[in-house]
Parts: C-alpha cells; sequence; structure tokens
C-alpha cells in the first residue's frame, strides 16, 4: 500500500487498565478497560467510529444545501461472548438530524435518505470495514 493509503495510531500504557492513544498529527485520546472512569472503552471507541465515520458523510452531503439546526447521531449494539468469542451484535446507526423549514433545508431534507445509503453501502470506511469483515493480524514486536 502507498503512504497515501497507511492510516495509524500509537498506544502507551499509562497505568493498569489506561491507556493513551495518539495519532500521527498529535492528538491525544485516553482509553481505558471501562467502568472505573470517564475514557472511552474499546468498544465505545468502535461505536464512535462508527458513528463518526457516518456522520461525516452523511453531514458533508447535506451541508451543501443547509445547514442543520439539529444533527444528533447514535449507535448502540449488543455485546455477546458466544462460541465465536466476544463480539458486538445488533449494531444500529441512527441520525436525528434537522434542517431549516426553508427551500435550503428541504433540499437537505431531500438529500439525508440517500446520503445515510450512500454513506453505509460504499462511503463510511469504518462500517464498510466491520460489515466486510477484514482480518485483523497480531503480532508481537
Amino acid at each position: 500500500m502507498s503512504d497515501d493509503s497507511l492510516r495509524s495510531i500509537e498506544m502507551t500504557r499509562l497505568e493498569k487498565g489506561r491507556y493513551e492513544a495518539t495519532n500521527p498529527r498529535g492528538g491525544r485520546l485516553a482509553v481505558g478497560q471501562g467502568g472505573t472512569d470517564e475514557t472511552f472503552t474499546p468498544v465505545e471507541l468502535l461505536l464512535v467510529a462508527i458513528a463518526g465515520c457516518g456522520a461525516i458523510d452523511v453531514d458533508l452531503i447535506t451541508a451543501k444545501r443547509s445547514e442543520p439546526t439539529r444533527f444528533d447521531v447514535r449507535v448502540h449494539g449488543d455485546k455477546i461472548r458466544d462460541e465465536q468469542g466476544n463480539r458486538m451484535t445488533n449494531l444500529v446507526l441512527s441520525f436525528d438530524v434537522e434542517f431549516p423549514d426553508d427551500e435550503a433545508g428541504r433540499a437537505a431534507y431531500d438529500v439525508l435518505p440517500r446520503a445515510v445509503q450512500q454513506s453505509h453501502d460504499r462511503l463510511c470506511t469504518v462500517s464498510r470495514t466491520v460489515e466486510l469483515g477484514t482480518p485483523v493480524e497480531s503480532r508481537i514486536g
């Protein structure tokens, strides 16, 4: 793959069950095992990634017509353990979007369903990767 296609983060242990992820631009994000502090768990980060990817796609398409007056996105699912191990099922991405009641707002509403579908079917790298089941290779060193 080319350098243009490479995406990466680095993660450093801060203490038992608590880590800091850093992106190549210097952004930092606290990650934890969950339930004890404000850090996001890895599963929550997966949900954030799905929501963020879809939201960006839909926002970039609809905002060409009108700025939303409300733009909320939710993702939920069930964490299960079965013969395949721990995993998420029943993932649902929901958009709650409102535009002004004018011509531009109606134009944005008109493209909203198609924008959501395009994000799902081909634009969102995160949900496409999850749905297609891309293998993850684990290494030491």
